[in-house]
């Protein structure tokens, strides 16, 4: 093998190490809400982070929904994962996600 052929072998490993080790968030919803302009009905979701965008996995189907985010960093962890929500007519509508565990907050455009 090429030196060259060894670093893309090894980028590609670094790579999905990240992947793989993307942590999700289990978060429940009891009524219909909106995440920015994402209607997600009531049910278990797995949230995923990537870059800007949240991911909501419904768990009872498999189906996804995308949601764009700004990620904000704090200077303490929240000890668990809280959904921030005011209700607007017959829904709600997330203003922010605690990731508990970490430090990190979504909010919601």
């Amino acid at each position: 093998m090429t030196v060259k052929t060894l670093l893309i072998v090894g980028a590609m490993g670094l790579a999905s190490i990240g992947i793989a080790s993307a942590k999700s968030y289990d978060i429940v919803l009891t009524d219909p809400t909106m995440a920015g302009a994402t209607a997600l009905h009531a049910g278990q979701y797995k949230l995923k982070v990537e870059g800007n965008q949240a991911v909501f996995t419904d768990v009872q189907n498999s189906q996804s929904f995308t949601a764009p985010v700004t990620v904000q960093n704090g200077k303490t962890k929240f000890d668990d994962t809280r959904v921030e929500s005011t209700r607007q007519g017959d829904m709600d509508h997330i203003s922010s996600i605690d990731l508990g565990g970490s430090s990190t907050m979504l909010a919601f455009r």
